[in-house]
């Protein structure tokens, strides 16, 4: 018998993302299934996590690192050392954000026909799109390891740190960003493809491929200060400092207070929105199983 001092919920909505902390052994089965759904069929797999990376650094390394000039070399000193260590660093990041992101803003509506039978707490496809990527991120890690190690790689425990703060700079703005467009995109499936031109953006609005004293030339010091407030852009240039420079000679200057000022902020961005993706989420989500 219920307890008559218990409190009430409205039906079809849940306790937010505390639901899916407690909820974390079908977190473990939705990604488990959303890794078995993806390569059921596929001969290679897991490996597609090292294969499309690949192909994707050799195409940029090819037309900006040769052809464009942006590695150095003896005809052109003025590039930047290490230029596979510096692309490939930036891309495994943003291959994670993109993923992270395109995936869970359509995890909702993929899973559509579970959510109008069963009740359970709906944030959980999101994060577990997100938490899918994380899978595909890590064999990147290591490959970008092995690589940084072969170039001379001596990090310091406060870039290893930097690093880490990067990644969770990014898995943040993802998770909070999907929670958004997985609900919008229930109403409105345009959200699908304003997610697609944005992650298309995101890839050249940070210095994955080029640096930022490029930018930092060219639009002046009050629009730099705008494109530093891209969480991406700090959490790529993070990166840079953990795996890119300690490969160097360390000659090359990193972003003005990145760590000191722009690190932390990043960090209080994505955290607001992932609060800004969850209060959205939690709005919406009461006639998702109508909506589907």
């Amino acid at each position: 018998m219920t307890s008559p001092n218990a409190e009430l919920v409205r039906p079809g909505l849940g306790r937010g993302l505390n639901d899916v902390v407690r909820s974390r052994f079908l977190l473990k089965l939705l990604v488990r299934k959303e890794l078995k759904v993806r390569y059921r069929g596929s001969v290679l797999g897991l490996l597609w996590s090292y294969v499309k990376p690949g192909m994707q650094f050799l195409v940029f390394y090819v037309a900006l690192g040769v052809f464009l000039g942006l590695e150095s070399s003896p005809r052109n000193p003025d590039g930047l050392p290490n230029y596979a260590i510096y692309l490939f660093s930036g891309i495994v990041l943003i291959n994670f954000f993109s993923e992270a992101l395109g995936n869970a803003s359509r995890s909702i509506v993929n899973n559509g026909g579970l959510i109008k039978k069963i009740y359970l707490p709906r944030e959980l496809f999101p994060v577990a799109s997100v938490w899918v990527s994380a899978v595909h991120f890590f064999p990147q890690l290591v490959i970008l390891v092995v690589a940084c190690m072969f170039a001379g790689w001596h990090p310091s425990l406060i870039q290893l740190v930097a690093a880490a703060a990067g990644f969770v700079v990014v898995g943040l703005l993802a998770t909070g960003l999907g929670l958004l467009f997985g609900a919008a995109n229930v109403y409105f499936r345009d959200s699908e493809n304003f997610v697609d031109m944005l992650l298309m953006v995101a890839t050249w609005a940070s210095p994955v491929m080029y640096a930022w004293t490029m930018v930092a030339k060219e639009i002046g010091e009050f629009w730099y200060t705008v494109y530093q407030l891209n969480p991406i852009t700090v959490a790529v240039e993070a990166f840079h400092f953990a795996f890119w420079v300690p490969t160097t000679d360390g000659n090359f200057p990193l972003p003005p207070h990145l760590l000191s000022w722009w690190l932390p902020m990043a960090l209080l961005i994505s955290a607001a929105v992932l609060g800004l993706g969850q209060l959205t989420f939690r709005r919406l989500e009461g006639r998702f199983a109508q909506e589907l």
